[in-house]
């Protein structure tokens, strides 16, 4: 068995959003979509929720940047939470894994072709721990994956853009 995705302390990591790939909701987030709005909230004022439900904070995110594959997150489940502490061992054993990303769109684009809509900039407001993200690579993650993972990865994805 590999290493668990979470610690005793509820710590965890993995990408709420993937650059360049297309989600079941018909939008494909670009790169640099999220540095605006980072720099003018930073990570203390994006929440970490259950299921995008605003009466469901779960805990605090430690770090949070954009990096070439997507958005890569740090987090911690508050402890002595019971939605938390239930996540916690969900997480722990494969039951839950999904990331989410709740924004307001600032800057996109559709594509006539496809209909496909782009977000060139988003005000990120929260990421959820959810049952099935609409990003289907967004996933907690036990570590972050190889740095040539990593480069192959967004090399597909920029050339999955460049076709659609």
């Amino acid at each position: 068995m590999g290493p668990l995705p979470i610690d005793a302390d509820g710590r965890f990591e993995g990408y709420a959003s993937v650059f360049g790939k297309l989600d079941d909701g018909g939008d494909i987030v670009m790169p640099g979509a999220f540095r605006r709005s980072l720099g003018l909230r930073g990570r203390h004022r994006i929440k970490m929720l259950f299921q995008h439900d605003p009466k469901e904070p779960v805990g605090t995110w430690d770090a949070i940047r954009e990096d070439d594959y997507g958005l890569w997150v740090e987090g911690r489940l508050v402890q002595d939470v019971p939605r938390a502490d239930a996540l916690r061992r969900l997480i722990a054993k494969g039951a839950v894994d999904g990331l989410s990303i709740g924004f307001r769109t600032i800057k996109s684009t559709r594509a006539s072709r496809e209909g496909h809509r782009r977000l060139w900039e988003v005000d990120l407001w929260e990421i959820s721990i959810v049952t099935f993200p609409m990003m289907d690579l967004a996933r907690i993650a036990p570590g972050k994956p190889p740095a040539s993972s990593r480069l192959e990865r967004s090399l597909q994805a920029a050339m999955d853009v460049f076709k659609q």
